[in-house]
């Protein structure tokens, strides 16, 4: 969320997307919007446990862009700009995208009959 808000409020949409052309991220001013309001608005989802499996894997998605366009070149280290953050964001993000946000989320307080996908097989399921 943090990094979401500070493209919104501190660099702006402009600054954002002449940022990432420079770096050469395609299509920077869409790259721009999109990385901004999931990492603002998906950030907050998370904490909330709302559209948890939309939201992780549009998360790990924007990670994916910051490993290849950004980090990758630049080592292991966030020290030295490197990717270890931005793997670490992405995996967390693609597990809560498998498991879900669990039984304290919105997720569960809106839909808590709704199938989960849990490896074992659902009562009435064929054999």
């Amino acid at each position: 969320m943090a990094h979401g808000w500070q493209k919104l409020t501190e660099m702006g949409l402009a600054g954002t997307a002449a940022g990432f052309g420079q770096m050469g991220v395609p299509l920077p001013t869409v790259s721009a919007w999109f990385a901004t309001f999931v990492e603002l608005v998906g950030g907050a989802a998370l904490v909330l446990g709302l559209a948890t499996p939309v939201v992780g894997v549009l998360l790990a998605l924007n990670m994916l862009g910051a490993f290849v366009f950004v980090h990758a070149g630049n080592g292991l280290f966030v020290t030295e700009n490197g990717f270890e953050l931005v793997f670490a964001l992405g995996a967390a993000a693609l597990v809560l995208a498998a498991v879900g946000a669990g039984r304290v989320s919105l997720d569960h307080l809106i839909a808590p009959r709704l199938p989960r996908r849990s490896g074992r097989p659902t009562a009435g399921a064929a054999a």
